[in-house]
C-alpha cells in the first residue's frame, strides 16, 4: 500500500513540472520561429545585385543613365505599398572592349545584361544561346560618332576630314616640320585607335582610314598604335602618348574637350556605330533596366553624351 501511495503521489507531481516546462519551450520554439520570419524577412528586402558587361565607351555616360533609373525606381517605390517592398537594385558594370566581354560570358561569367558597342556580339550570343533566355532579343540603346582628338594639336584649321586633310595631318606637316628638315629624320605621327578585332569604334576608325585610302601606308610606317579598347584608346591620345586618336565623341564631351582638339567624322563616312544590348540571365531587373535604356528618359541622356538618337517609347 505504501509503494502504490508514493506512486500515485508522485505521478501529478510530475505531470504538473511538465506542465510548467511546456509554455518555455514553446515559447523558446515562438521565439525562434520569429527570428526565422525576421531574417527570412530582411533577406527578401535586401537589394539585389544586377551584373552588366559594359563596353568601354561606356564608362561616362552608363553611371549617369543608373543614377536616373535608380532614381525613377525610388520614386516608384514610395508610391508602392509598404506591404510588398522592392528594394532598389544594386548595380555592379564591369568595362571592356565588346570582345573581350563577350568571350567572358560565353566562359561562364555570371552577368545578367550585356551592352555591346555593336550590333555582332549580342546578335552572337542569341544564336549561341537560344536556350539561356528564350524570350531575350538583341535590342538598340544607342548610336555612337567617332572623333579625331588631339590633345596638342590645334584642329580649328580643319574643317573637314578627308583624305586631303588626313594626308597633311598625318604624313605632309610632320615631314616639313623644322625640326625634321634640320636633322633629316622624318618625324612619324603616332595615331591610337581601338582594337578593331575587338571594339567596334576601332573597327569604324580603321574602315573611315581605309575609305579614305591613308590606312594601308599608316599600318606599313607603323604609326597605328591598337589600343585595347576605345577608353585606352581615349587615354593615348589625351595624355599625348600618342598625337591623335580616333575616340568616341562621349568620351570628349564627358571630359569637356576644347572643340579646337577634335573634329566630329561624317557618319556617312564609316559604319554606323549601333550599340546593341541583350539579357543573358533570367533576373527580372536585367529586362526591366534594359526597357529603360531605350525610353526617351535615358535616350535624351545619351544624347547630351554625344550619342545620336536611336528609336524610344
Amino acid at each position: 500500500m505504501n509503494a502504490t501511495f508514493k506512486l500515485t503521489t508522485a505521478l501529478p507531481l510530475c505531470l504538473l513540472l511538465a506542465s510548467c516546462s511546456n509554455p518555455s519551450q514553446s515559447s523558446q520554439s515562438s521565439s525562434t520561429s520569429e527570428n526565422n520570419a525576421a531574417t527570412t524577412s530582411q533577406a527578401s528586402t535586401q537589394a539585389p545585385v544586377l551584373r552588366v558587361a559594359a563596353a568601354a565607351n561606356l564608362a561616362t555616360v552608363l553611371p549617369i543613365v543608373i543614377d536616373a533609373y535608380q532614381s525613377t525606381h525610388n520614386q516608384a517605390q514610395d508610391n508602392a505599398s509598404k506591404d510588398k517592398p522592392n528594394p532598389n537594385p544594386k548595380i555592379e558594370v564591369t568595362y571592356a572592349s565588346s570582345g573581350k566581354l563577350f568571350a567572358q560570358i560565353n566562359s561562364g561569367a555570371p552577368y545578367d545584361l550585356f551592352l555591346s558597342a555593336d550590333q555582332d556580339f549580342p546578335a552572337k550570343y542569341a544564336m549561341q544561346h537560344p536556350l539561356n533566355n528564350p524570350a531575350a532579343k538583341p535590342f538598340t540603346y544607342a548610336r555612337g560618332q567617332l572623333a579625331l582628338y588631339s590633345s596638342n594639336h590645334d584642329l580649328s584649321a580643319v574643317k573637314t576630314l578627308d583624305k586631303a586633310s588626313l594626308q597633311r595631318l598625318f604624313i605632309t606637316e610632320p615631314i616639313n616640320s623644322i625640326g625634321a628638315i634640320k636633322s633629316h629624320i622624318k618625324t612619324d605621327i603616332k595615331i591610337s585607335l581601338a582594337n578593331p578585332e575587338l571594339a567596334p569604334y576601332g573597327a569604324s576608325a580603321k574602315a573611315f582610314l581605309q575609305q579614305q585610302g591613308v590606312y594601308d601606308s599608316l599600318s606599313d610606317h607603323k604609326q597605328l598604335i591598337q589600343a585595347e579598347n576605345i577608353g585606352q584608346a581615349f587615354q593615348y591620345a589625351h595624355t599625348a602618348t600618342t598625337d591623335y586618336g580616333f575616340v568616341a565623341l562621349s568620351q570628349l564631351i564627358s571630359a569637356q574637350v576644347q572643340p579646337s582638339k577634335y573634329r566630329i567624322l561624317d557618319t556617312k563616312s564609316y559604319p554606323a556605330i549601333l550599340q546593341d544590348g541583350i539579357v543573358v540571365s533570367d533576373n527580372p531587373q536585367a529586362t526591366d533596366f534594359s526597357q529603360y535604356l531605350q525610353s526617351k528618359t535615358a535616350q535624351n541622356l545619351f544624347a547630351k553624351a554625344g550619342y545620336l538618337p536611336v528609336n524610344s517609347h
